[in-house]
């Protein structure tokens, strides 16, 4: 199997990895159970209270549940307000990723050369691992909030314990993030390669009109004079060696010579 196949089934796994890891962490968004509390009374009824980053709700064992959205913008607390930008960053960038990734990858044959997709590819994959980091600092958050107030003996309110969507958000930023990683080690091995490996540049040459022959010039900017070649046996050399051919058999002969 070539390598380039080999690339191209890596990236197709990668994608799918990511691009369920994004689905998992969108899917945590409108999902209530980031905390989850149950109270018992005295009656037979038990009380479950539940709350996530836009609204708490309560619910009892009769069905009824009720939700209500926090009442105040800017009265709630800096922690929250980064658990939503950082959750909303990390949905928005995991949906630029995607796109990126669909145009350079070697099986949409989209972009352009090879190293063009490569290139585009190791974009999309560097910001996959944005959007996983910024949900693993979102959920790890949220997780560590929860835990230390549970945990903590002097806190008097009331107590939470960990929902499930917090463990859906951390298994999807772990899929964005692996595969992210990979798609990026891939991508920009075959990609950045290009760019810091240049070509030896080939040194000027010149050729004489009379010999055929190439001779290079020297890398350094000083002038050459090429001095043609000592021997050459052009029309000159011909007329000669005709005229020394007539004088031989042009030879005149005396009367002595034949005594």
């Amino acid at each position: 199997m070539k390598y380039r196949t080999v690339v191209m089934y890596m990236e197709i796994g990668c994608f799918v990895s990511c691009l369920s890891g994004w689905i998992l962490v969108c899917s945590t968004l409108p999902t209530e159970y980031w905390t989850f509390s149950e109270v018992g009374s005295i009656v037979l009824t038990t009380s479950n209270y539940y709350s996530n980053l836009w609204r708490d709700c309560i619910s009892d064992t009769t069905g009824v549940s009720d939700c209500k959205d926090y009442p105040s913008m800017l009265a709630l607390p800096a922690f929250l307000h980064a658990c939503r930008a950082l959750a909303v960053c990390s949905v928005i960038t995991g949906f630029f990723a995607g796109v990126l990734t669909l145009v350079g990858m070697k099986c949409t044959k989209i972009g352009g050369s090879e190293i063009a997709n490569s290139r585009v590819t190791f974009a999309g994959g560097i910001t996959y691992l944005v959007s996983g980091f910024c949900g693993m600092i979102t959920y790890s958050w949220w997780g560590n909030r929860v835990v230390s107030e549970f945990l903590d003996p002097n806190f008097r309110a009331q107590k939470f314990e960990l929902g499930a969507a917090v463990f859906i958000g951390w298994g999807g930023s772990t899929l964005l993030i692996g595969g992210g990683a990979v798609l990026s080690f891939f991508s920009g091995k075959e990609g950045l390669r290009s760019t810091s490996q240049k070509s030896p540049r080939r040194p000027a040459t010149y050729a004489t009109a009379r010999t055929r022959r190439t001779y290079m010039l020297p890398p350094s900017s000083s002038r050459v004079t090429l001095v043609p070649p000592l021997f050459y046996e052009g029309r000159s050399s011909r007329k000669s060696r005709a005229t020394r051919a007539t004088t031989k058999t042009s030879r005149t002969f005396s009367r002595d010579d034949f005594v």
